[in-house]
């Protein structure tokens, strides 16, 4: 298949699951509101990603196509910022949102587009999951479902799992082990894909 369907969604797993700018926004709105009061938010999350997604399959496999190096480039240059990632994931305390105003959709649909760690892991997946002689539509549409559906399974687990995570490990010796083991599993994804060939 001209798209790495499984090997992709088990990046994406990797990524979307691990602790991130919109992961903690949605772990500290579900913390300090609930996740009824949450979901507004975390739907325009959900959404948000999409209006990178899109964006970047269609620029990167044209541009692909006229400069070839450059697809090479730019997937090692996404490995080594998710790699610094991880380093920062690993130092990562839990924090609980702030009070104020409840954040409603149109906060959750921006959160994405103003994330570094999202449009990396995009880059990542067009430039290592993606044959070189796949159509833009075609790749841009499975990476999109893809990463919707991996979304749409994490999301809401960060959201509603706000408030207990907050509750019963912030400030705990179980926080310092979880943010390593995370940490450890996005450098280990990384690494897998880095030495399979880029799974085209």
């Amino acid at each position: 298949m001209s798209v790495a369907v499984g090997l992709f969604a088990a990046f994406a797993a990797s990524q979307v699951g691990t602790p991130g700018p919109a992961n903690m926004a949605m772990l500290a709105t579900g913390a300090r509101y609930g996740f009824r009061a949450a979901l507004p938010f975390m739907l325009g999350v959900l959404f948000g990603k999409q209006l990178i997604i899109w964006p970047i399959g269609f620029g990167l496999m044209e541009l692909a196509e006229a400069v070839p190096w450059l697809f090479t480039a730019l997937k090692y240059a996404s490995a080594a910022y998710i790699i610094f990632l991880a380093w920062k994931i690993a130092n990562l305390r839990l924090k609980p949102g702030a009070a104020g105003a409840v954040p409603g959709f149109r906060a959750g649909l921006i959160v994405h587009p103003l994330n570094p760690k999202a449009w990396a892991m995009i880059t990542a997946g067009f430039t290592n999951f993606v044959g070189p002689e796949t159509s833009a539509l075609q790749a841009t549409a499975i990476i999109a479902a893809v990463l919707f559906a991996v979304q749409a399974v994490f999301h809401p687990i960060w959201t509603f799992g706000g408030d207990r995570i907050a509750a019963t490990v912030a400030g705990t010796r179980a926080e310092r082990y979880l943010m390593w083991t995370l940490a450890a599993l996005t450098v280990a994804s990384v690494l897998f894909v880095l030495t399979s060939g880029g799974g085209g």
